[in-house]
């Protein structure tokens, strides 16, 4: 077995070293090996909630602040429950989809962990 990354481009298991660079022969990206394990640094980013708990995909979550829906008249209310959510990369980091108003993203700032 393999201790090298998968292609951070399309995903292949079969990368392969070339000196100081990785290399992918199925899409052909290359990258540096120092590279890669700083972007799995990264990877590991975590997100929480508004009192500091962390979160998690599938988790269960309730508004706590009034929140207007961009280019509607409709408004999430405070207390709002929202059940199995994924985590995201941005500035909304929370995708979920609201009962009544449909497919949604929230920053983590305005929820809380049920």
């Amino acid at each position: 077995m393999s201790t090298l990354p998968p292609c951070p481009k399309c995903n292949s298991e079969y990368t392969y070293e070339d000196g100081a660079m990785l290399v992918c022969p199925e899409c052909a990206h290359e990258w540096s090996a120092t590279a890669a394990a700083d972007s799995a640094a990264e990877g590991d980013k975590v997100i929480k909630d508004s009192v500091g708990n962390v979160l998690q995909d599938g988790d269960t979550i309730t508004v706590i602040k009034d929140l207007k829906v961009k280019g509607s008249s409709l408004v999430v209310k405070v207390g709002t429950k929202v059940k199995n959510i994924r985590l995201c990369d941005g500035d909304h980091d929370i995708d979920c989809k609201i009962d009544g108003i449909g497919a949604m993203k929230l920053k983590s700032e305005f929820v809380r962990k049920v």
